[in-house]
């Protein structure tokens, strides 16, 4: 676990590393681009290269740190990837109701397999489900993390590569939406964004805005129409 450079967090925490591509969202996946770096580096953990792969003895990591944190679930794989075992998904959990001053994100594109299981998986109360929704094809994403019974709900609407004008928030917690970035980037036009952000101010649903992207994000950065959005849930 580290500190992160992601705006809506402040830890990581991976006890899985690796994934493979479901959409076009994953297309340019700065994971797996992160990942080639760490190798190359010679970093141990990374040695299976992107090759789904679970670390047991990262399980306890967030029982060692005593200040609260918000952390970031498997930055770099989805807990909820089909070939991770439900047995180690539950002991995640586990560890996450122990950890209990902190509170855990966790963000799937797996959105079936959340709903699949949700039966079997007790959620703890400082655990935040999200999703991952890049266009208006994965909206279902939300439908079955709406029907879970996951105690904090919410979205990550990057990459955001198209319009979302079916989007419905009932039953959401918090939204997040940011562009691609890195080499090859896809555009986002600033009306998807402040379409998205009118829904949220009309539900009274928290937004964040992450970020403008491109190939330059620090350059592009995160304002919008003059402010900076980063509500979180209370």
């Amino acid at each position: 676990m580290g500190d992160s450079a992601i705006e809506w967090t402040e830890k990581t925490w991976n006890p899985v590393t690796g994934c493979t591509k479901v959409s076009p969202g994953c297309k340019n996946c700065y994971a797996e681009t992160l990942t080639r770096r760490l190798t190359a580096m010679g970093q141990a953990k990374y040695a299976n290269r992107f090759a789904l792969t679970v670390h047991e003895n990262s399980l306890a990591e967030p029982l060692r740190w005593k200040q609260p944190q918000l952390i970031f679930v498997n930055s770099m794989s989805d807990l909820f990837h089909e070939d991770v075992p439900m047995d180690f998904i539950q002991r995640a959990l586990d560890v996450m109701h122990q950890a209990h001053w902190h509170r855990f994100q966790i963000l799937t594109k797996r959105s079936e397999r959340v709903f699949l299981l949700d039966g079997d998986i007790d959620w703890p109360s400082n655990v935040w489900m999200g999703v991952s929704v890049e266009d208006n094809d994965n909206l279902f994403r939300i439908d079955h993390l709406r029907a879970t019974t996951a105690k904090v709900k919410f979205l990550s609407l990057e990459p955001l590569l198209g319009p979302l004008p079916d989007l419905s928030l009932d039953g959401i917690d918090w939204v997040i939406v940011g562009g691609e970035s890195g080499p090859g980037a896809r555009p986002m036009a600033e009306s998807r964004v402040t379409d998205i952000r009118d829904v949220c101010v009309a539900k009274g649903v928290p937004f964040f805005f992450k970020q403008w992207g491109g190939v330059n994000k620090k350059r592009n950065g995160r304002d919008l129409e003059g402010r900076v959005w980063d509500e979180m849930p209370e």
